[in-house]
């Protein structure tokens, strides 16, 4: 599956490499640094095409941007890799539930948030893999698995046994008991007859009638939510890579259990070496989701005339860790603070840059502080004294380093 164009990043190799980045890794409820070795790799969960791209997708894939390019900053070749699941219930349940078919839909929304990410200036990945295409290496995972004899079948369906990972519950931390309460609300069946743990999970779920399927090694039939992202995140990245990232509703049961999955494949070599998570994004205060229908559009705004850069001012403003509510403010702050820096550069001086470079730098490398290197660049636009003509380092930083371009 093709990615959208990424934009081109200016330089900042005048001023030197950026430090070393910092994150908070929901596994160990710490801020560590980050200490890729060689390449870095980073995995992202991508959208289920549809209803696609509220500001929630956008939140989130606006700071795992912000990871890729302080990275890059910091000297590092950076390995980027996000899936599509452009077959799973949901997507199924929307088409059904439109008159659309299937496939029609996913690829209309997935075109849709490849030109979201364009306008917001997003890298792309380096590899952007959809779940279709990916399904001969989940039928060669779940084989892996099943070889392992951490698989068995219930009614033609193949479950993995949660006991196979002894790391498993460590990504989240929550107990078993609270993991069973969850997981009936996060797509599981604890109660399916014939399953032989509560939160065993499934890894191929045989043909139904109506429903999509494939031939495979393993019968008719299509891979589980999970074993999808653990498998193309070893195909693509190997093992242990650096981060595993996504919105925060994905720590449980997903990233919990594609690690597990990952973990026994390779026999107990870490999945990730950190899990970073984005907060959720409320409106007309509930969390802003797909289900409940309050939702916001990146395509929307733009269609209205509003200028992507504000839209990805207003995401940068809020903490990529909290949880926060969007409003009509918010914009109307983020349009004003643009136009604030568009202002400042006409003015700055060629003095201005060093100084702005090394404070921005240290607050996104602070578990990338966002709000910080804003308020900084706010002091910058309002006292900056000049002729305009030493915008070019100030701009290339807030290109480089948060993507906005002025």
């Amino acid at each position: 599956m093709r990615a959208w164009q990424s934009p081109d990043v200016p330089s900042l190799e005048k001023f030197g490499s950026g430090p070393v980045v910092s994150i908070f890794d929901t596994a160990s409820g710490t801020v560590e640094e980050t200490s890729p070795e060689g390449t870095a790799r980073l995995y992202v969960c991508g959208i289920t095409p549809y209803d696609a791209t509220h500001m929630g997708h956008a939140a989130t894939y606006v700071a795992f941007d912000l990871l890729n390019r302080a990275w890059r900053d910091a000297g590092h070749t950076v390995r980027y890799v996000q899936n599509v699941t452009d077959v799973d219930d949901p997507l199924l349940e929307r088409a059904n539930a439109t008159g659309a078919d299937w496939r029609d839909l996913a690829e209309e929304q997935t075109e849709l948030f490849r030109a979201d990410m364009e306008a917001l200036r997003s890298l792309a990945p380096d590899a952007y893999i959809g779940a279709v295409e990916s399904i001969p290496l989940a039928v060669q995972l779940i084989k892996r698995l099943r070889d392992r004899g951490f698989v068995y079948e219930v009614d033609g369906d193949l479950y993995f046994s949660a006991q196979a990972d002894p790391r498993f519950g460590r990504v989240s931390g929550l107990s078993e008991q609270q993991m069973v309460e969850i997981f009936p609300d996060r797509g599981g069946d604890p109660e399916r007859p014939g399953k032989k743990h509560p939160l065993d999970w499934l890894l191929w779920r045989a043909e139904r009638p109506g429903e999509p399927a494939w031939d495979s090694e393993l019968g008719r039939g299509r891979p589980g939510w999970h074993v999808e992202c653990s498998s193309i995140a070893l195909e693509y990245l190997g093992e242990a890579f650096d981060v595993q990232g996504g919105g925060s509703d994905l720590v449980f049961p997903h990233h919990e259990m594609s690690a597990s999955e990952g973990q026994a494949a390779t026999g107990g070599t870490p999945f990730a070496r950190a899990y970073m998570h984005a907060g959720m994004v409320a409106y007309e205060g509930e969390k802003m989701s797909k289900s409940r229908g309050n939702l916001v559009f990146v395509s929307r705004l733009r269609q209205s005339g509003t200028d992507p850069m504000a839209i990805r001012l207003a995401l940068l403003g809020h903490h990529y860790r909290s949880d926060w509510e969007w409003t009509d403010e918010d914009l109307s702050r983020a349009e004003s603070r643009l136009a604030e820096w568009r202002a400042g550069a006409d003015r700055a001086c060629e003095a201005d840059a060093e100084r702005l470079v090394a404070e921005v730098r240290r607050h996104l490398a602070n578990d990338l502080d966002a709000p910080a290197a804003l308020a900084a660049i706010d002091v910058w636009a309002t006292t900056a004294e000049g002729d305009g003509e030493g915008c070019g380092d100030v701009c290339d930083l807030l290109d480089a380093r948060l993507g906005i371009r002025l």
